[in-house]
C-alpha cells in the first residue's frame, strides 16, 4: 500500500535575488478536454445550486474554487461533478484535466507524481521535459495553469494529502470525489458536499428514464418498492432497469420478489453500509449468456481498475467472442468506458465480478486467467520493449500458455512508449501480484520489460519499486542471470531516484555474481555502473579507477561502445578536476568510438566535453565550435539536460568575449532547460544562476 502522506513544505522566512515569474512558452500551450460524457442526472438540483453558489462567491473574491463531492460509492458522486463541470465550459474554456486516484485500488492509490506527470503531458509539456521530483512537477503545473481558467475532476480521492499538490494554479475550479469527507481539504477552503441516496420519489423518476418503456407508470408500487430495495443507490437503480430493460415481457414485480429473496447475498457484499446492490448485480449476472458470464467472471480477477478489450481476448482467447462478450456487459450496466477505448468496472461491481468468481470458477480455471493476464501483459511489454529500443539485451521471456495474445502497442517508438506508459498501473499490479500467485519469472521479467520505459520517462519510483520485486523473484528462483539484471539495472534506478549509495551496493553485489558465473563482460560493464555512483558520492579519484579500468575490459571483451562510454565519464571526471588535457584526450576518443557505434546521442555529449575542455583552456574559437555543433545534435533529439550543459558553455565563451547579451540569452536557455527536466537545483544550473545574475547587474549589452 502507498503511503498517504505526499509531497515537501517549505517555510521561507525572507526571499531575496530576482525573482521572475512568466507564461509558459506559447509552444507548451494546447488545451486538454478529457471528461468522459454526460449522463442524466436526477434529483441533484439542491447540490448543484450549492456548488454554483460557492463557485460564483470564490470567483468573485478571485479565488479558486475547489469542492469535495463525498458519498457511498456508487451513489452518483462522479455524475454530479461532471455535470456541474460541464455546465462550465464557458466560464473555463482552458480545458478539462481527469483522473481517477484510486482510492480503492488493491495496490493502492495513485501517487500524486504520477497524476501530475499525465496532466503536465496534457497541458503540451513533452515527456522529456516533465521533472523527475514530486515537488517541481507541482510547481511546474501551478505555472503553467496559473493564468487559464480551467476545470479539474479528481475522482475517487483517498485523502487531502493526496489531492492537494494537484490542485492547479489561478482562479480554476476543482471537483473532488472521495467515499470519505476529506475534512483535511474543507481545512484549506474546500467546500464539502455530502450525496445521500437518492429519495424514492427521484429513485423512481431515475429508473422510468433507465426503462423508459411505461412499466413505471402501470405498476407504481412496484417501481416504489423495487427502488426502495435498492436503497436508493443510483447505480443499483440503473442496473435494476436496464435488467429490465432486456426483458420487456418481465413484470417490475417479478423482479421485487427476486430481490427480497436474495436479501442475504446482498448482507454479503455490505461496503459502506451499501445494501441491496449484491441481489441486483446477482440478477444482471445471472442473465449473462455463458460466454459474457464467463468473461465477467475472469475480468474480476484482473489486478487493475481499467483495461482494453486485448485483455478480454486473452481470457476468452478468440477476438470475436471477447468483442461480444464486452459488448453484452456494457449492454447490461455491469462495465462503463473509459477514455481511449478502455473498459472499467464501478468499484462494487469489479468486487462482485470477483466475488461470483470465486464460487462458479474452479481454483484450476482461475489460477489460469491470473497467469493469462500476467503473460499478456509480459508478452505485450516485451514487444513493446523491442520496438523501443530493439538494441536492448532482452532476456528470455517464460510464459505459461501459447500462443499468447500481444496487445497492439503501436508502430514507432513513441507509441509504445505511450502504451507502456498508459498501462503501467496494470503492469506494476501484475508485478506485486506474480510472486504470491506462483510465477515469479513473469516478476522478474515485466521489470525487465520496463527498462525503456523507466529510462525514458523517469517513473524512479516504480522503477526501484519494481526491480525490487524482480530482485526478491530472481532470489527465489536462485536465477544468477535474472538476480544481475535486477540489480543492474535497479541500480541505475536508484542512481536516479538520488540513492547512489544504495545504487552502488547493488552494482557491487551484481559485479560479485558475475564474478562467481564467470562473466567477465557483466563483470566489466559494472565497472562503469561503480564508478558513476562513486562519481555521485563525490569520490572521483576512485570513480576514474574504476572507469579506467572499465575503458580497458570491455572492449577486450567486445563491447566497444561500453568501453566508450567509460572514455566519455573519465572526461568529465579530468574536467571536473581541472586536467583540461586530459579531458580533451578521453572525450575524442569516447567521440570517435560512439560515433562508430551509431550512438549519435553519448557521441554529442562528447562533442560537449571537448567543448568545455577547450573553454578551460581559454581556445574560445574550437570552444564554440564544438559547443554550437553539439547544441544542435542534442536539441534535435530533445535532450534537454544535456542541451542545458551545451547552451552553459556557450553562455561562458560569450562572456568571455564581452558579448554580454549574447552570453544572458545562453544562460537562461540553459536554465529553462534544467527546469523542464527537473534540474534546476543541480551544480550546473546554480552556476548559470549565479553568472546570469552578476551580468544582470552590471553594464549594456554587447551583441
Amino acid at each position: 500500500m502507498r503511503g498517504d502522506v505526499y509531497g515537501s513544505v517549505v517555510q521561507a522566512g525572507s526571499v531575496h535575488g530576482g525573482i521572475h515569474i512568466g507564461s509558459p512558452p506559447a509552444s507548451l500551450r494546447q488545451t486538454p478536454w478529457q471528461f468522459p460524457p454526460l449522463v442524466r442526472v436526477v434529483d441533484r438540483s439542491v447540490e448543484l445550486a450549492a456548488l454554483e453558489r460557492h463557485r460564483a462567491r470564490a470567483a468573485l473574491d478571485g479565488r479558486p474554487t475547489v469542492v469535495a463531492l463525498s458519498g457511498l460509492g456508487g451513489v452518483g458522486k462522479t455524475t454530479v461533478a461532471l455535470r456541474w463541470l460541464h455546465m462550465l465550459r464557458r466560464q473555463c474554456p482552458g480545458g478539462q484535466l481527469h483522473a481517477d486516484l484510486g482510492a480503492q485500488s488493491p495496490d493502492g492509490p495513485e501517487h500524486p507524481g504520477e497524476i501530475l506527470a499525465r496532466f503536465l503531458r496534457a497541458l503540451g509539456v513533452s515527456a522529456q521535459q516533465v521533472p523527475a521530483m514530486l515537488a517541481e512537477r507541482t510547481v511546474l503545473y501551478r505555472s503553467l495553469t496559473a493564468d487559464r481558467n480551467l476545470v479539474v475532476l479528481l475522482d475517487n480521492a483517498a485523502t487531502a494529502a493526496q489531492v492537494r499538490p494537484l490542485l492547479p494554479g489561478g482562479t480554476s475550479v476543482t471537483a473532488v470525489t472521495s467515499r470519505s469527507r476529506l475534512p483535511g481539504l474543507t481545512v484549506d477552503g474546500c467546500y464539502p458536499v455530502h450525496l445521500e441516496p437518492l429519495a424514492p420519489d427521484a429513485a423512481v423518476e431515475l429508473l422510468t428514464d433507465t426503462l423508459a418503456d411505461g412499466r413505471v407508470a402501470e405498476e407504481p408500487e412496484d417501481a416504489r418498492a423495487l427502488v426502495e430495495l435498492c436503497a436508493g443507490l443510483p447505480l443499483a437503480v440503473r442496473i435494476a432497469g436496464a435488467r429490465l430493460a432486456a426483458h420487456p415481457g418481465r413484470s417490475i414485480a417479478t423482479m421485487v420478489r427476486s430481490l427480497a429473496a436474495e436479501h442475504q447475498r446482498l448482507e454479503a457484499l455490505a461496503i459502506d453500509g451499501d445494501h441491496n446492490v449484491r441481489a441486483a448485480l446477482d440478477l444482471s449476472y445471472r442473465t449473462l449468456p455463458p460466454p459474457a458470464a464467463r468473461l465477467y467472471r475472469l475480468l474480476g480477477l484482473h489486478p487493475g481498475r481499467e483495461f482494453d478489450a486485448s485483455v478480454a481476448s486473452a481470457l476468452l482467447t478468440t477476438e470475436t467472442d471477447a468483442a461480444r462478450a464486452l459488448d453484452v456487459l456494457h449492454e447490461a450496466s455491469l462495465l462503463v468506458d473509459a477514455a481511449g477505448d478502455r473498459h472499467r468496472f464501478h468499484d462494487l461491481v469489479r468486487l462482485h465480478a470477483a466475488a461470483v468468481a470465486g464460487v462458479d470458477e474452479p481454483p484450476r480455471e482461475r489460477a489460469q486467467a491470473v497467469r493469462r493476464i500476467a503473460d499478456h501483459y509480459l508478452a505485450s511489454a516485451t514487444r513493446a520493449e523491442e520496438i523501443i529500443d530493439p538494441q536492448h539485451r532482452t532476456m528470455a521471456r517464460d510464459y505459461g500458455f501459447v500462443p499468447v495474445v500481444v496487445a497492439d502497442v503501436g508502430p514507432g517508438s513513441e507509441t509504445a512508449l505511450d502504451w507502456l506508459e498508459r498501462e503501467l498501473p496494470n503492469l506494476m499490479a501484475v508485478i506485486h501480484q506474480a510472486r504470491s500467485a506462483g510465477f515469479p519469472t513473469v516478476c522478474w521479467q515485466l521489470a525487465d520489460a520496463l527498462w525503456p520505459l523507466f529510462l525514458r520517462r523517469k517513473f524512479y519510483d516504480d522503477w526501484c519499486a519494481a526491480h525490487r520485486e524482480g530482485l526478491a523473484a530472481a532470489r527465489d528462483l536462485g536465477d544468477a542471470a535474472a538476480e544481475c539484471r535486477m540489480l543492474t539495472s535497479g541500480g541505475v534506478g536508484e542512481l536516479g531516484a538520488g540513492n547512489p549509495a544504495g545504487a552502488l551496493a547493488m552494482f557491487e553485489e551484481a559485479a560479485q555474481l558475475f564474478l562467481g558465473r564467470g562473466d567477465r563482460l557483466g563483470h566489466a560493464r559494472t565497472l562503469n555502473y561503480r564508478g558513476l555512483a562513486l562519481q555521485r558520492l563525490g569520490r572521483p579519484d576512485e570513480a576514474a579507477g574504476y572507469f579506467a579500468r572499465a575503458a580497458t575490459e570491455l572492449p577486450k571483451h567486445g563491447d566497444e561502445r561500453a568501453g566508450g562510454l567509460a572514455r566519455l565519464n573519465l572526461s568529465d571526471v579530468a574536467l571536473t578536476t581541472g586536467h583540461a588535457e586530459e579531458a580533451i584526450r578521453h572525450a575524442g576518443v569516447a567521440h570517435t568510438t560512439l560515433r562508430d557505434a551509431g550512438d549519435t546521442y553519448n557521441a554529442a555529449r562528447a562533442t560537449t566535453l571537448l567543448g568545455r575542455a577547450h573553454l578551460l583552456l581559454n581556445r574560445l574559437d574550437q570552444a564554440e565550435e564544438l559547443l554550437s555543433s553539439a547544441r544542435a545534435t542534442l536539441r534535435g533529439m530533445a535532450a534537454d539536460y544535456e542541451t542545458a550543459r551545451a547552451a552553459g558553455g556557450l553562455a561562458e565563451v560569450s562572456e568571455r568575449r564581452g558579448r554580454t547579451g549574447l552570453a544572458r540569452n545562453h544562460y537562461r536557455e540553459a536554465l529553462d532547460l534544467y527546469s523542464s527536466v527537473g534540474r534546476s537545483g543541480s551544480d550546473e544550473a546554480e552556476a548559470a544562476r549565479c553568472r546570469l545574475r552578476r551580468l544582470e547587474q552590471g553594464g549594456p549589452d554587447e551583441m
